[in-house]
């Protein structure tokens, strides 16, 4: 198990405050966070290029912040990569094993069972100039991993790949860590990434960790107005709660599960928003008619915003909404359960 326990860390105007966080041994954990929340700095820590000024960092009971980072058997992959480029593939991922007391013929033999898992034997004599993104990737990781790291760190891998290499990775990541085993700590702003990959999820924000736990509960149930907006509940809405109903003006009020009292903050994720042109014949108690304001193409899916007296946000289908035709000032009606409803 891999506890920061209490870090503090000030970097300029940067300052990881009372920083704890545990990862189980064996467990991928994604953390997640915006650009400058102090995500890579953590994973910075925990290597041994930064040294708290206050707390300790410990793997399985042992303390290893007071060790230099060559001793703490830790594999880093950087964003980019960090290839040497005057090495070959070959000569890349023998690097980290060629100053340790091992005989040849086994850092070649630990460098081919490396590279075969990860399906890059064909590549051994190229330089990184000549490799796509993914073939760098897959190098970066044979480094770290030829080594058999006890923690490995992932720097947002999968960030500056194309889609379609981007989900190939994305199981190829899942895959060698049902192989290893490695306790391994990934890095992300991309919460679709994280529910893919994730044992758990953390979420940082300022160089607090404001949330963690089952990457779903923590999608679903927000503990915050930040942690809901940064996975996408767009639906946000501060109101009255009064029992199960929260009143966000004179005129619209919303009904949920929890028994509250008292100012609050509610979260709809817009995928169990339905939109329809009548009135749906259901259970769910949130039924408002509206009038669409927007309408995004995302691709396969379209982002449809309402003006119900408050601002409603759904995502469906681009078949459904080539059924319903819908048009900027097309008619609707926005429906979603009581289950819906994250009362903050």
């Amino acid at each position: 198990m891999l506890e920061l326990r209490n870090i503090s860390l000030s970097l300029g105007d940067f300052k990881l405050d009372k920083f704890s966080l545990t990862v189980k041994e064996g467990e991928y954990f994604v953390l997640l966070g915006p650009t400058g929340t102090g995500k890579t700095v953590t994973l910075e820590l925990i290597a041994g290029l930064y040294q708290p000024e206050e707390g300790e960092v410990y793997f399985n009971g042992a303390r290893i912040d007071n060790l230099p980072p060559e001793k703490r058997q830790i594999g880093f992959v950087y964003q980019d990569y960090a290839l040497f480029p005057f090495l070959t593939v070959d000569e890349n991922i023998k690097f980290p094993l060629t100053h340790r007391r091992i005989h040849p013929k086994e850092i070649r033999q630990k460098c081919l069972e490396t590279m075969e898992m990860l399906g890059i034997t064909h590549l051994l004599s190229r330089y990184p100039s000549a490799l796509s993104g993914g073939e760098k990737q897959r190098t970066a990781l044979a480094r770290a991993l030829v080594c058999s790291p006890r923690i490995l760190l992932l720097d947002e891998p999968l960030s500056a790949l194309d889609p379609s290499t981007r989900e190939s990775l994305q199981e190829e990541l899942k895959r060698i860590h049902c192989i290893t085993g490695t306790t391994t700590i990934h890095i992300s702003h991309d919460f679709k990434e994280a529910l893919a990959l994730a044992d758990r999820i953390g979420v940082m924000h300022n160089g607090v960790l404001i949330q963690h736990g089952d990457p779903v509960e923590v999608f679903k149930c927000p503990a915050s107005e930040f942690t809901a907006s940064f996975l996408g509940s767009c639906n946000i809405f501060r109101g009255e709660a009064d029992g199960s109903c929260v009143k966000l003006s004179e005129y619209i009020q919303v009904f949920t599960l929890d028994q509250k009292h008292g100012r609050v903050s509610i979260s709809i994720r817009p995928e169990d928003i339905i939109i329809s042109q009548d009135p749906v014949s259901a259970s769910a108690r949130n039924s408002f008619p509206g009038v669409v304001t927007s309408i995004i193409n995302q691709g396969p899916l379209f982002k449809i915003e309402a003006d119900c007296g408050i601002a409603l946000t759904s995502l469906i289908t681009g078949k459904a909404a080539t059924e319903m035709e819908l048009a900027i000032g097309s008619e609707v009606w926005m429906t979603f359960k009581t289950t819906a409803v994250n009362v903050i």
